[in-house]
C-alpha cells in the first residue's frame, strides 16, 4: 500500500475534477497564469524593441513563477506532514484538470441542439472555441463542439497527466503554462509573429508525445466503447498531419475516425477565413449524439491515461527512493 502513496493525488485530483470540475466562483491558477502572462505582454511591448527576445523573457518568468509557486507550496505542506502535501497536490491536480468543465461546456451545446434551439448551442459553443461562430450552422455549430472535446482531450487532460506523472503537479502547471501562453500569444499573425514565437514552439515540443500518446489510447478504447477502433487508427494515420500545428489534429482525427465523421474544415478566426482541410470521411450526417459520443471517449481515454500516469509516478518514486 505504501507504494501506491505517489499516485494518490493524481488519482484523487482526478476524482475531484470528475465530481466537482473547477468552482466558477474561486479564484483559478491557470487564470491567474492568463493575467500574469496579459501583464507581462503589456510590459514587454513597451519596454522591449525586439519582441522575439521579449518573447522569450515573457516565456521564462511564466514558466518559472508558475511551477516554483506549486512546488513552495507542496514542499511546505509535505514538510507539514504527509496527509497535508496529498491533500495539496490532489487540489493542485484538480485544478489542472478540465474533463468535467469540457464535458459540462460541450452539453450545453448538445442539448441547446436537440432542442432545436440554434442561437443558444451557438452562444454555448462560442464559450469553447476560438473561432468565430456567427456564420455557423447547426451542424458547423455541433462539429466545432466535437472538435473542441477531441482537441482538447489531449491539451486539457491527458497532457497534463502526462506532466504530472513526470513532474507531480509543478510539472503539470509547467505544462499548463506553457499552453496558456500558446493559447494567448502563440497565433501567426502581424501582432504576434515575434512575441508568439517562443511559447508557439514550446507547446508544439511539450505536445508532440503526449498529442500522439492520445490519439493511440483513443483508438485503444473504442472496442470498450462499441466504436471503430480500425477506422480510427486509419483517419488517424491518413489526416494526422492535417493541420497547421504537428499536434492538433492527433486527437482529432482519431475521433473523426471513431464517430464517423468529417471534421475540420474551412473556418473563421477574427473576421479572417482560414482554409484549412477536412479530418476524417463524410460516412453520416453529424448529429448533437455525436458530442456525448465524444465525451465518451476522452472520458474513457483519460482514464486509461490515468492509470498508465499512476504506474509511471510510482515507479519514479520507487527508484528515487531506493
Amino acid at each position: 500500500m505504501k507504494n501506491l502513496i505517489p499516485a494518490l493525488p493524481l488519482l484523487i485530483g482526478f476524482l475531484l475534477d470528475a465530481c466537482i470540475g473547477d468552482p466558477y466562483s474561486l479564484p483559478h491558477p491557470i487564470r491567474l497564469i492568463g493575467k500574469m502572462i496579459a501583464a507581462l505582454e503589456h510590459i514587454i511591448r513597451k519596454k522591449c524593441r525586439d519582441l522575439r527576445k521579449g518573447g522569450i523573457l515573457l516565456a521564462v518568468i511564466v514558466l518559472l513563477v508558475s511551477s516554483l509557486i506549486p512546488l513552495l507550496i507542496l514542499l511546505l505542506c509535505y514538510r507539514i506532514n504527509l496527509i497535508c502535501g496529498i491533500a495539496a497536490e490532489s487540489i493542485l491536480i484538480c485544478y489542472l484538470l478540465a474533463a468535467r468543465n469540457l464535458r459540462d461546456e460541450s452539453l450545453k451545446v448538445c442539448r441547446a441542439a436537440e432542442n432545436g434551439d440554434t442561437e443558444g448551442a451557438r452562444k454555448a459553443v462560442s464559450m469553447i472555441v476560438g473561432r468565430d461562430t456567427a456564420a455557423l450552422d447547426r451542424d458547423g455549430i455541433i462539429r466545432a463542439a466535437v472538435e473542441t472535446v477531441a482537441e482538447n482531450t489531449s491539451d486539457g487532460v491527458t497532457a497534463p497527466l502526462f506532466y504530472i506523472a513526470l513532474g507531480g503537479a509543478a510539472g503539470g502547471f509547467f505544462y499548463k503554462a506553457a499552453n496558456t501562453m500558446d493559447s494567448m500569444i502563440g497565433y501567426r499573425n502581424e501582432k504576434y509573429a515575434d512575441l508568439g514565437r517562443c511559447a508557439a514552439k514550446l507547446d508544439d515540443v511539450l505536445n508532440f508525445v503526449p498529442s500522439r500518446l492520445s490519439a493511440l489510447l483513443m483508438t485503444a478504447v473504442c472496442p470498450i466503447l462499441r466504436m471503430d477502433a480500425q477506422n480510427a487508427f486509419r483517419i488517424w494515420r491518413r489526416d494526422r498531419r492535417k493541420h497547421a500545428s504537428p499536434n492538433s489534429a492527433q486527437t482529432e482525427s482519431a475521433c473523426a475516425g471513431a464517430l464517423h465523421l468529417r471534421l475540420a474544415g474551412d473556418a473563421w478566426y477574427f473576421g479572417a477565413l482560414h482554409k484549412k482541410p477536412f479530418i476524417g470521411d463524410d460516412d453520416r450526417p453529424i448529429e448533437p449524439a455525436d458530442i456525448r459520443r465524444a465525451n465518451r471517449l476522452m472520458y474513457v481515454t483519460s482514464v486509461l491515461m490515468l492509470l498508465i500516469a499512476a504506474v509511471v509516478r510510482c515507479a519514479i518514486f520507487g527508484v528515487f527512493c531506493l
